[in-house]
């Protein structure tokens, strides 16, 4: 994977992963299995760990979850809720143990190990024994503060017991729904004609996120505590195992199911006879967590971005059942990616009634060889998202079929295509699908995109519902949308709708690299958008590409230097550098949709895209055309980002290092490490003066 493909995959993976956490975190809707979202967050992972400079302070493997909830006030945790990393196999415990043991020089290591509770994790803070606010993990650095309704719940205390009471002290723990109450609780929203809960973990969810604590207080919620953060007033205990005793000694409810074991062995003993137990314990368990027992061991192996190095969750297989699948569909998701689901003969899994599953992909249903009419198991993947995990082909009648993928989306009838190196079938009708729709315009109108400020999630659903936006074009389209009609929905007044109105009139005129980001076209990130911008041009010429040729050519000159690459001789110029077949085959599918194309006709009649470059190739700046440039310290007038487009646009590459291939190194004030380098190496050296000054010879020379 080349730089700029990575740089793409990463910028697409944080999008995906982040969409994932909000909607499994804030929404209490997955989309995807456990097990899916693990391969996406590894996928990240290696990248930014073979890419340094690709990793970003807001990437989700710098942090827990999602953004806590609008409605609720926030909370700052004094010491962060940091999640736990995950082992699912028994050699991921052993190499856990290993690495601790290790990393402690000793020869053996105790440990606690607790189930792992399926609930809402969250924090109480208790100032002088008295119970005074409590939050959830939120994003593990900042939470919502649901104090009025945890105070609801009676396993609670309001006021702690015992002797030892610290000034202030914060304990950690989860809100959850025991079994029983469970199904007691669907019992009576039954009897109302009330929405029943699909699980006791979305049932403990939903009712702590209930604006009306009184709602709250109906719910039959309980808590157990599992551990502390900020202490004050009381030396923190020496070992995990007596802060527990210590914090159930206070009045706290602390579940008993847990005992300190030594090493691999004892932590694997003690996970086998709570996945016996499991299906006969009160409430719902999705594996065990194991912690170092010494606090001061603890604080010696610390942590890594987003989880403790001396715990880990250690995760239970998801439970299975056998149905028959009655038909196969085809769902559309919001960037277009196509997913077959069974639809199955309903069926219990885990306490839950499953009637659809996941089948992933074309090539997972050629491998298991599911068919319409086949008994198949179902497993409910990270017990909750079900998902085929085999069939059984002894029980197989005769008259069952093979499913095809279609060859048009069902939602649009744009064709369905498919990249050699990917697995997903994939809409191209990314302008104009329904699927696509509302992610098409966020994304368009999104900071980096066309930047249309206050154009957020909320206000774009209720515009598509009210059938006031199908395309991007519809925002310029004063028939379509205007000051009044924006004022008259929710959470919008005549101010916030002006506000909006220009921020849609000011992002008119884009420069063509943005323009060509905001379409959203698969595998097209910045960067992409910069070559394709600088290398056509305008959007005429784009538009007008003979894509089946540029692909040809692409791919023999990959192959000729190939050869040249052997035979150690001069290589030829690569057609459109930094791009890929695959990405222009990508770009060529999208152009040659007559739906996607008639909205480009829309928006460029509506003037929304700079038709030519601001400065093209074969006019940039003299000075400038070609040229390498290292941005460092901080401009008195420039941001980065406009100093980066400042440059781009006169014809240069930013580049992110210092070296002797660079023509100029911009330093703004407190620079870094690169001035020390542009010294060394003798590079020129400007100020923002000086590069305005570069970029102004243009017209200066015309």
């Amino acid at each position: 994977m080349v730089a700029a493909e990575a740089s793409d995959r990463a910028e697409e993976l944080r999008a995906e992963i982040n969409r994932h956490n909000y909607r499994y975190y804030v929404l209490d809707d997955p989309e995807i299995t456990d097990a899916e979202y693990d391969r996406l967050f590894r996928e990240l992972l290696d990248i930014e760990t073979a890419y340094p400079e690709l990793l970003t302070p807001d990437s989700p493997t710098q942090r827990v979850g999602s953004e806590p909830l609008a409605q609720f006030a926030a909370v700052s945790h004094r010491t962060p809720m940091l999640s736990l990393n995950n082992a699912f196999s028994e050699e991921e415990v052993a190499a856990f143990d290993r690495r601790a043991v290790e990393g402690l020089g000793l020869k053996t290591i105790e440990y606690v190990a607790e189930p792992k509770f399926d609930g809402l994790a969250v924090n109480l803070r208790y100032h002088g024994g008295i119970f005074v606010q409590g939050a959830t993990r939120g994003d593990g650095q900042t939470g919502e503060d649901v104090t009025a309704n945890l105070r609801t719940i009676r396993s609670i205390p309001l006021r702690l017991q015992g002797g030892e009471i610290p000034e202030t002290l914060d304990v950690r723990g989860e809100v959850l729904i025991f079994r029983g109450d469970f199904v007691r609780l669907n019992e009576r929203q039954r009897a109302r004609g009330e929405k029943v809960f699909a699980n006791p973990r979305n049932a403990a969810a939903g009712s702590l996120r209930q604006l009306d604590s009184r709602i709250t207080a109906e719910r039959p919620l309980r808590f157990f505590a599992y551990g502390i953060g900020e202490l004050v007033g009381r030396q923190v205990p020496s070992l995990h195992s007596e802060a527990l005793d210590w914090l159930s000694s206070l009045g706290l409810p602390v579940c008993a199911e847990r005992a300190v074991v030594r090493g691999a062995k004892g932590m694997l003993d003690f996970h086998a006879a709570i996945a016996a137990r499991r299906a006969h314990l009160p409430f719902d368990v999705d594996g065990v967590v194991y912690k170092i027992n010494s606090i001061a061991q603890q604080r010696r192996l610390g942590f890594v971005a987003r989880a403790p190095r001396f715990a880990v969750a250690h995760k239970f297989p998801a439970e299975e059942a056998e149905t028959s699948v009655l038909e196969i569909a085809v769902q559309v998701g919001r960037t277009g990616a196509l997913t077959p689901v069974a639809r199955l003969a309903p069926v219990s899994v885990g306490g839950v009634t499953v009637a659809n599953a996941t089948l992933h992909n074309l090539d997972q249903i050629r491998a298991k060889d599911v068919r319409v009419g086949d008994t198949v198991v179902v497993r409910r993947a990270g017990d909750v998202i079900p998902e085929v995990v085999r069939t059984r082909p002894e029980h197989r009648p005769p008259a069952t079929r093979e499913f095809e993928m279609p060859g048009s989306c069902p939602e649009c009838g744009a064709k369905i295509e498919r990249l050699e190196s990917e697995a997903v079938h994939r809409c191209t009708g990314g302008l104009f699908c329904p699927a696509q729709r509302k992610q098409a315009i966020l994304h368009f109108a999104s900071r980096r995109a066309m930047d249309v400020e206050g154009l957020g999630e909320k206000l774009v659903d209720q515009l598509v519902e009210r059938g006031l936006l199908r395309t991007p074009a519809d925002l310029y389209d004063p028939a379509q949308i205007d000051a009044e009609k924006l004022a008259k929905l929710d959470r919008m007044g005549e101010k916030s709708a002006t506000n909006v109105m220009s921020a849609i009139e000011n992002s008119k005129q884009a420069p063509l690299a943005r323009f060509i980001f905001a379409l959203g076209i698969y595998h097209v990130g910045e960067e992409v958008a910069k070559i394709l911008a600088q290398h056509f041009g305008s959007l005429h010429a784009l538009l007008g590409a003979d894509w089946d040729t540029l692909i040809a050519d692409k791919e023999r000159v990959q192959k000729e230097n190939q050869r040249r690459r052997a035979r150690e001789d001069r290589l030829l110029d690569p057609v459109l550098p930094g791009i890929g077949p695959e990405i222009m085959q990508s770009v060529a599918s999208f152009l040659r949709q007559p739906h996607n194309r008639e909205v480009i006709a829309q928006l460029r009649k509506r003037q929304v895209v700079r038709d030519h470059m601001a400065i093209t190739p074969k006019g940039a700046t003299a000075a400038l055309a070609g040229k390498t440039i290292v941005l460092t310290g901080t401009l008195p007038t420039l941001s980065r980002e406009q100093a980066r487009e400042l440059v781009e646009a006169a014809g240069a590459k930013v580049s992110s290092s210092v070296s002797r291939k660079t023509d100029y190194v911009v330093a703004g004030a407190v620079p870094g490490s690169k001035y020390e380098r542009a010294i060394e190496l003798g590079v020129t050296i400007l100020d923002e003066a000086g590069l305005k000054a570069l970029v102004g010879k243009r017209s200066a020379e015309e």
